[in-house]
C-alpha cells in the first residue's frame, strides 16, 4: 500500500495543473491506468510513464481523436482483448447491456457453407414476439444465403446485415447443400427492448417433472422476470432442469449469481464466484473491501424480493459455440457444488469481464462531465470459482457434444428437439439415440456478436472505495 498512498500524494502534488486540456483524452488514460485488467503489461499505462501533468497532456495531444487513444492502450488487441469498447454515447451503450438495441426480430447465425471460408449462410435461431420478422412469418431453421440479392460473405455480412431494412434471399438446406428458393423476405429495424426469458414450460416423461428454460440474456432489468419464471418451474414440482444457454452471450454477473441461486438454493451465503482485478486494485480490495471481491449464492433480490429456488443438486445446460461470459461463468462457478452436464458444442471461452466507466471523479454515472458522453466499457476483471478454477479462454467442452443441425433444428421446448431430446434421453436413461448432423460446419458470427456489446460480462456497478487510488500523475 506504501507505493499507492505515494501515488496518491503525487497526484494532489500536481492536482493545480491542467487536466482538462484534453479531457476525454485524460479521463480514458486516468480510468485505463486505474481499472484495466492488463494496466501492467501496457508501457503507456504504468504508473511512473508520466512525471506530472504536463506531461501526460503533452502525450495524450499526440492522439488525433478518442478512439485512437483507446485502441493504442489495449492489450494485445485482437487476441488477449477482443472486448473492450470505447462509445461516444454511453446511453446506446447502456440500452445495450439491458438488452435495448435495433432490431427486427430476427436472431440468426452466420455460418462457412465449406471448408474454403469464402462464403456463409445464415440460419434463423429464434424469433422475438412483437418483431417485424415475427409479424412476416419469418421461423426458427429457416436458411438464408444472401441480403438484397447479394451472396453473403465473410467481407460484406457486416454491411448487408447491419441495414436498418434489407431483404432476405431464403434457400433450403439438405446436408450441407444450400438450395435458393427465389422466395425472399424484406425487414426492417426499430428499437427493441429484449425480454431473455424466452420459454419456460414442464414436460412429463416416466416419473421425471422436467423442467425446460431458455434463457437468451443476463439482463438485470428482467431480474423480477427471471425470478417468476423460477417460481412457475418450482410450483411445478419439476425433479430435473435444462436450462437453454445457446444463445445466451451473457451479461449481468450479480444475475448469474441470482440464476445459479435460483437452480440451486442450499448454498446461500456461499461463495459463488471470485473476482480477480488488476494487482494494485487486487491489493486495495484485499486489504480494504476483501467482499467486494466475492459474489456469494443469495436467497434474494437486490430490492428483497425472495428467490424462487428449486434446490436441484444436477442441472443440464444447452451450449453452443455462442454461449458466453456470464453463461459460462454460471456452468463453471456451479461445478464445484452440484452435477453440470453440458450438452451441445465447446462455448465461447470468455472469463474476463467489464464495467463501465464515465468521466466523473470517481468513473461513476454521477457527477460525469456534460461536455460530451463518451464512456468506456474496459475489461477489469476475470472470475473464478470456488475451487480456484478459472482458465477456460479456450471455451467449455461438452459432457455430451451435439452439434445443431440447421436442417433440423426442431422446434423450441419440444420433447424432439434433437438437443433437448438428448438431455431427456440423460435424465430418463431410457437409451434414445443421440443424433448427430450428417454435416458439420465452422461457425463465424451471430446476431448477437456483431453488435459491439454483444458479449459481455460485467458488474453493475463499481465496488466501493476504488476511486481513492487516484491514477499518477
Amino acid at each position: 500500500m506504501a507505493s499507492l498512498l505515494l501515488g496518491m500524494l503525487a497526484f494532489t502534488a500536481c492536482e493545480d495543473m491542467d487536466d482538462n486540456a484534453v479531457p476525454v483524452h485524460d479521463f480514458i488514460w486516468k480510468g485505463l491506468n486505474l481499472y484495466y485488467l492488463w494496466q501492467a503489461d501496457v508501457p503507456d499505462l504504468s504508473d511512473e510513464r508520466f512525471a506530472d501533468q504536463g506531461q501526460l497532456n503533452s502525450y495524450l495531444e499526440g492522439f488525433s481523436s478518442p478512439e485512437a487513444l483507446f485502441e493504442s492502450l489495449l492489450y494485445q488487441r485482437g487476441t488477449v482483448d477482443r472486448w473492450s469498447v470505447l462509445v461516444p454515447d454511453f446511453r446506446v451503450l447502456e440500452n445495450a447491456l439491458q438488452g435495448v438495441s435495433k432490431s427486427n426480430g430476427m436472431e440468426y447465425g452466420l455460418v462457412y457453407t465449406d471448408a474454403t471460408q469464402t462464403a456463409v449462410f445464415g440460419y434463423v435461431r429464434y424469433v422475438l414476439p412483437n418483431t417485424d420478422a415475427a409479424a412476416k412469418g419469418v421461423q426458427r431453421g429457416d436458411i438464408f444465403y444472401g441480403v438484397n440479392d447479394t451472396p453473403l460473405t465473410p467481407e460484406n455480412y457486416r454491411s448487408l446485415l447491419g441495414a436498418d431494412t434489407y431483404t432476405l434471399n431464403l434457400a433450403t438446406y439438405n446436408s450441407g447443400t444450400i438450395t435458393p428458393t427465389g422466395t425472399t423476405v424484406t425487414l426492417t429495424k426499430s428499437q427493441y427492448a429484449e425480454n431473455p426469458v424466452y420459454n419456460v414450460q414442464v414436460t412429463q416423461v416416466d416419473n421425471h417433472r422436467i423442467g425446460y428454460f431458455m434463457y437468451n440474456g443476463f439482463y438485470s432489468n428482467y431480474d423480477p422476470d427471471l425470478n417468476a419464471a423460477f417460481g412457475q418451474l418450482s410450483s411445478q414440482n419439476v425433479t430435473d432442469l435444462v436450462l437453454d444457454l445457446r444463445y445466451n452471450s451473457g451479461g449481468s454477473v450479480r444475475t448469474a449469481t441470482y440464476l445459479a441461486s435460483m437452480i440451486t438454493g442450499q448454498f446461500n451465503g456461499e461463495l459463488f464466484a471470485k473476482q480477480q482485478w488488476n494487482s494494485k486494485l487486487q491489493d486495495y480490495y484485499e486489504d480494504n473491501n476483501p467482499e467486494a471481491l466475492r459474489n456469494l449464492f443469495t436467497n434474494q433480490l437486490s430490492g428483497g424480493t425472495s428467490i424462487n429456488s428449486l434446490n436441484l443438486n444436477k442441472v443440464y445446460i444447452l451450449t453452443t459455440r455462442s454461449t458466453a461470459s456470464a453463461s459460462e461463468l454460471v456452468i463453471n462457478c456451479l461445478k464445484p457444488y452440484i452435477d453440470v452436464v453440458v450438452i451441445g458444442d465447446t462455448t465461447t471461452g470468455k472469463n474476463v469481464g467489464s464495467v463501465t466507466l464515465y468521466d466523473s471523479p470517481d468513473f461513476g454515472r454521477s457527477g460525469r462531465d456534460g461536455s460530451h458522453r463518451y464512456a468506456m466499457q474496459p475489461i477489469v476483471l476475470k472470475t473464478i470459482n470456488a475451487d480456484g478454477f478459472g482458465d477456460y479462454s479456450a471455451g467449455i467442452a461438452p459432457t455430451i457434444e451435439l452439434n445443431e443441425d440447421y436442417g433440423n433444428l426442431g422446434v423450441i421446448g419440444d420433447p424432439a428437439e434433437p438437443l433437448f431430446a438428448a438431455a431427456i434421453g440423460d435424465i430418463t436413461g431410457n437409451g434414445r439415440p443421440i443424433w448427430s448432423p450428417s454435416k458439420k460446419h465452422k461457425n463465424f458470427k451471430d446476431s448477437k456478436n456483431i453488435l459491439r456489446f454483444g458479449t459481455e460480462m460485467y458488474i453493475d456497478e463499481m465496488p466501493a472505495g476504488s476511486a481513492a487510488l487516484q491514477p499518477i500523475p
